[in-house]
């Protein structure tokens, strides 16, 4: 028997949601560090602007802030703005709603860290402003996002409803992954001679600590940062928990079990398996050949019409 496609919806819904909230409190990790830098390029360096682009939220941010990028407005904007649907808060939010909507297929330990996740927020929400830094906010959504991927692995059976949570944890991580990279992008230096320097090395290393990757890429590659290795690492090592090609697989291999369950392989599975190759193919000179903006951005388009064809398979009307 399978899931009907609303609660395959719903569940699939939640694992994206759980990691969105992650992405938004990474995202404001890189901000914070880089902007701890002093500016001494002469060139753009409005870290905050970088981290709005990276996120696809600059629309939605000028029309409610217009010009006025500081810390504490995209900080409000990326963590607790209702108006902004990709905010901690509203995919927290999101995430209990679909919970709610499927409770009788989830775990009562997984509904639990769901809902103590909304509760908290919440409660944050109405907290002083001034009594929550910009690290304890990271900090709790890590966790809770940590203990929810935790109850789901650890108590949920291996059917259907747990192939669809992962699937959409998966896709959001590879999104999340090539957003978090490319915030490196809107930073770039502007003189060549900057390239190499200690302020590009730290902003490479800042992208690895928001990934909560810094010791994993040392012991991978150990000496040097340098920006091959580290799209190396994020782009192409199986062995990184958070490198595209990992979450290709893991969406890939879930995907399969479906396919099996089902008795029927669809596009979805085709597309995905397309991904797969094409970043076993491919090469770290290759990727800087093409730009590392321009094959993140086209990485982007791949998951979200990905995505969309699971959607039309699987989750909307009857599953076909």
């Amino acid at each position: 028997m399978t899931l009907l496609a609303r609660h395959a919806d719903n569940l699939f819904w939640i694992g994206r949601f759980v990691e969105r909230a992650e992405t938004q409190a990474r995202l404001l990790e890189v901000g914070s560090r880089n902007s701890l830098i002093p500016n001494t390029s002469g060139g753009f360096r409005n870290e905050w602007e970088s981290v709005l682009s990276a996120s696809g939220a600059n629309l939605g941010f000028v029309q409610k802030y217009g010009d006025d990028v500081r810390e504490r407005n995209i900080e409000s904007y990326l963590f607790f703005d209702e108006d902004n649907p990709s905010s901690v808060y509203n995919c927290i939010r999101s995430a209990r709603e679909n919970a709610r909507i499927v409770r009788t297929a989830l775990t009562s330990q997984t509904w639990d860290a769901i809902n103590a996740a909304h509760q908290d927020i919440r409660e944050m929400k109405r907290t002083e402003r001034s009594k929550l830094s910009t690290n304890d906010l990271i900090d709790w959504t890590l966790r809770q996002a940590a203990l929810i991927r935790g109850t789901i692995e650890d108590t949920q059976l291996r059917i259907d409803g747990y192939d669809f949570l992962n699937i959409g944890m998966y896709l959001e991580r590879g999104d999340s992954t090539a957003r978090l990279l490319d915030v490196k992008y809107f930073v770039l230096l502007p003189q060549v001679d900057y390239v190499g320097s200690g302020l590009d090395n730290y902003q490479w290393r800042t992208i690895l600590r928001a990934l909560s990757a810094h010791r994993a890429f040392n012991w991978a590659y150990g000496g040097e940062v340098t920006p091959p290795k580290i799209a190396d690492f994020l782009i192409l090592n199986r062995k990184a928990p958070r490198s595209l090609i990992t979450c290709a697989e893991e969406a890939n291999w879930h995907l399969d079990r479906l396919a099996r369950s089902y008795g029927k392989t669809t596009d979805a599975q085709t597309q995905s398996r397309t991904i797969v190759a094409q970043l076993s193919e491919i090469t770290v000179d290759d990727i800087f050949d093409e730009g590392l903006h321009e094959f993140l951005t086209r990485t982007i388009s791949e998951i979200a019409a990905l995505s969309n064809t699971i959607a039309q398979v699987y989750l909307i009307g009857e599953m076909r």
